[in-house]
């Protein structure tokens, strides 16, 4: 078994952190900025395979937009009308197919201040950046797919030309895009270690079943400074041990069948 490590840090960007959906706002009052240290501890000091960047890059009229509620079409089931709708609310649209979306305040449009990486952020040599959020139709809160399974982001491809076995992920949100990332890579079957310290969120509960929904599909979850013993292979986790010889078995089984993750609403 050859290890292949990847450092995925999610939409460290400047909208996150002081901008217009700072998350110190938010209801678990936490402060993004405080992931930047940690992550550039990481980049300088353990020496990953590859490293990528996530963003989200929303168009002007992206549907997650507060703003841009009227444009759309809200189902007659929707819990919440269009004349209530406030910023953080979950309505449903017209499809097909009907599209629960929670809203938003206008964030990380293309090519803004919001959209840049925190100017403190390390950028290592030969990393990736991979966009995401780019469809105006649809939220894309993962960093593999669109929330309706639609279409891939580039970071799919790029992890298997490359045979990545461990997707290392943290950033921001902890419970939302973090999170998305991290149920899909256990999905699709890499050995998923999800960084507590490098990450911040948005609500305290729903941090709690982030963690539960990792735990529980035999990922890992670790603070920063046992990252390095990890990707050297001096730290083994028995978790991780059991979920690649749990996706071997299954490959054994269905030789030809293609990873893909199972279509889930985390809207």
């Amino acid at each position: 078994f050859v290890q292949l490590s990847v450092f995925l840090v999610v939409d460290v960007q400047n909208d996150f952190i002081s901008g217009s959906l700072n998350i110190s706002n938010c209801s678990a009052r936490q402060n993004g900025a405080e992931v930047v240290e940690p992550i550039n501890r990481l980049l300088e000091t353990v020496e990953f395979d590859t490293v990528f960047y996530s963003l989200d890059w929303h168009p002007s009229d992206h549907v997650s937009f507060i703003d841009n509620v009227r444009n759309r079409k809200v189902h007659s089931s929707s819990p919440v009308k269009v004349d209530d709708a406030k910023t953080y609310d979950t309505v449903i649209f017209e499809g097909p197919p009907l599209m629960k979306q929670r809203l938003w305040p206008r964030h990380c449009v293309q090519d803004s201040w919001g959209a840049e990486l925190h100017k403190d952020l390390k950028i290592v040599d030969r990393s990736m950046k991979v966009y995401k959020g780019t469809n105006p139709e649809v939220d894309s809160y993962s960093v593999f797919w669109d929330n309706k399974k639609l279409t891939e982001t580039t970071l799919v491809s790029q992890l298997q030309e490359r045979n990545a076995t461990d997707i290392y992920v943290c950033g921001l949100a902890y419970d939302v895009c973090v999170g998305a990332t991290a149920a899909d890579a256990l999905a699709i079957g890499y050995r998923t270690i999800l960084l507590d310290d490098c990450s911040r969120g948005v609500d305290l509960s729903d941090i709690e079943k982030t963690k539960k929904n990792v735990t529980n599909n035999n990922g890992v979850i670790v603070n920063s400074s046992q990252v390095k013993a990890m990707v050297e292979g001096r730290d083994r986790r028995p978790e991780l041990g059991y979920k690649l010889a749990m996706e071997l078995k299954n490959a054994l089984k269905n030789p030809c069948s293609e990873k893909r993750p199972p279509e889930n609403d985390i809207a």
